[in-house]
Formats: structure tokens, C-alpha cells, sequence
């Protein structure tokens, strides 16, 4: 599947900052409104640790929704790499408005940077080696496309968005269907044209799904032999994707048996939040 970007997400960033102003401000920063309407300041975002920099987009959101009187300067780009005590951006305007919107902000930015931070890592571990890293549907809920541009910022690659663009066939919709062909089948005839993948457990599985016309077959959990196996089998007929329990010991083995792709679900859902900052400094009036 295609990578997202930036050009594609305009409403959703405008509809993710949205819901989370609405969830964090609702009726109004009661807090905020102890400062003077116009008490002015200036503010700076830092990170306190190296990372890989993403959620720009969503952060500048951020303040056009909050006050668009904000004047916002950015420092670094999406795909950066930042040092400890870097200055990501500097700020200035009405004191209450940069007060509301700095939780929110620091929220966006802090989760899609440990997204960027995370795929970075796991990209750079099988750097030398032709297999793409993809992502999953283990996300945050109501940050999914988020979090999956977050993954290209640090280096790796979307796989589907979710259950309505491509097919992902696994062992309870064999089941039900009546078996591997039969499911194959019946999504080439529900929605032709669409990609179709079919997870299997063995060899003899990967034979079916081949036979059948997959376009990708996700080996779950096979050894190492049984992956090699696979992608002499399969010798391009369908590309072979990789997944289950793979991590950062195991995944150069699991590139090196020379499969097509490796999903990662810990990419999205089992990040840190980078540490960041806003340093406020009021200013007369």
C-alpha cells in the first residue's frame, strides 16, 4: 500500500486538533483566564532527549485553532534527527492563548515523535537489506493516520489503513469462508481490484494461498528455514510478508531470509512519549 503524506491529511489534522481541543479546553481554560486578556509572551518548545522530530503539522493546528494571532516560528521539519535541548520551535503572542495550546501541543508532538523515533530505530537495524518495515492497525485510537505518517517520518512503510482498503485474510475468515481458496475467491469477486492477503501458519498453507492468487501472504510465526523455504516457493509469484513476535533481536534474521515485508505492530503501540518542554517568558504589553 501506498505511504501516506502530508498533502493527503490536511482534514484530518484539522479534525484530529479538533477533538482534542475539544477534549482537553471544552468550554473554556478557566486557568488561563486568571491572566490579563492582554498580557503578551513569548515561548520556545525544546526536547530533553534525542529524537526523531514529527507532528509539525498538527502542532501548528494546534495554535491556528486555539488563537490564530500566534505567530509561530518552526525550527526543525518532520524526519529530523534532534539533540537533547534543541529548540523545536519559538512562539509568541497573547500569553493565554499560547498557555491553552501548549498541552495539546506538546501532546501531538511528543506521541507522532516516538512514533518517528521508534521506526527510525527498527529502520536502521535492517538499513543494508532490500525488506520494507511496515505497520499495523495497533494504533491509538483516533490517531491512526497520525500515528502511520509518524512511521514514514521515522523510515518505514504504511501497510493498510484499515479493514475497508485492502483484504487481510487470517484463520477465523478461512474458517468461515470454507477455506484458504475459497476466501480468496470470494474477495476477488466482492471487491476486485483491491489487494488481497492471506495469512498462513505452514507451507502447505502458502501452496494454497499461491494457488489461489494472493497478491501477499503473511507468513505467521514461521521458523527461519520454513521463511526461506517460502520465498524460494513463492520465487515472486506474490510478495511474502513476515509477522508474529518479531523484535529487535530476532528482525535482521528474519530480513536476511529475504521475504518482502516485516509488520511490526510495537512501531505504533508500544512507544514512549518523547520529554519535551514550553519555556514561557512574558513581555510588556
Amino acid at each position: 500500500m501506498p505511504n501516506l503524506t502530508l498533502d493527503s491529511l490536511q482534514a484530518v489534522i484539522v479534525d484530529d486538533v479538533r477533538r482534542a481541543l475539544n477534549e482537553d479546553v471544552g468550554d473554556g481554560d478557566i486557568t488561563a483566564s486568571l491572566i490579563p486578556a492582554e498580557h503578551r509572551a513569548e515561548a520556545s518548545i525544546i526536547t530533553r532527549e534525542p529524537a526523531v522530530f514529527c507532528g509539525r503539522a498538527w502542532a501548528h493546528e494546534v495554535v491556528r485553532q486555539v488563537d490564530a494571532s500566534i505567530e509561530i516560528e518552526w525550527l526543525v521539519r518532520d524526519g529530523d534527527q534532534l539533540i537533547a535541548d534543541q529548540t523545536l520551535c519559538r512562539l509568541k503572542g497573547p500569553a493565554r492563548g499560547l498557555l491553552t495550546a501548549e498541552r495539546c501541543m506538546l501532546n501531538f508532538i511528543q506521541t507522532l515523535s516516538a512514533t518517528a523515533t521508534r521506526s527510525h530505530h527498527f529502520a536502521a537495524l535492517v538499513k543494508d537489506t532490500p525488506v520494507q518495515l511496515l505497520d499495523t492497525r495497533k494504533t491509538l485510537p483516533g490517531l491512526r493516520m497520525a500515528q502511520k505518517y509518524a512511521v514514514t517520518c521515522g523510515g518505514c512503510h504504511n501497510h493498510r489503513i484499515g479493514l475497508f482498503d485492502a483484504f487481510l485474510i487470517k484463520e477465523n475468515h478461512i474458517a468461515a469462508c470454507g477455506g484458504i481458496a475459497a476466501a480468496i475467491n470470494q474477495a476477488h469477486h466482492i471487491a476486485p481490484g483491491k489487494p488481497v492477503e492471506v495469512e498462513v501458519e505452514s507451507l502447505d498453507e502458502l501452496r494454497q494461498a499461491l494457488a489461489a492468487g494472493a497478491d501477499i501472504v503473511m507468513l505467521d510465526e514461521l521458523s527461519l528455514e520454513d521463511m526461506r523455504t517460502a520465498v524460494e516457493l513463492t520465487a515472486g509469484k506474490a510478495k511474502l510478508e513476515a509477522s508474529g513476535g518479531i523484535n529487535e533481536t530476532t528482525l535482521r534474521s528474519v530480513a536476511e531470509t529475504g521475504v518482502d515485508y516485516i509488520s511490526i505492530g510495537s512501531l505504533t503501540k508500544d512507544v514512549k512519549a518523547v520529554d519535551l518542554s514550553m519555556r514561557l517568558r512574558y513581555r510588556a504589553s
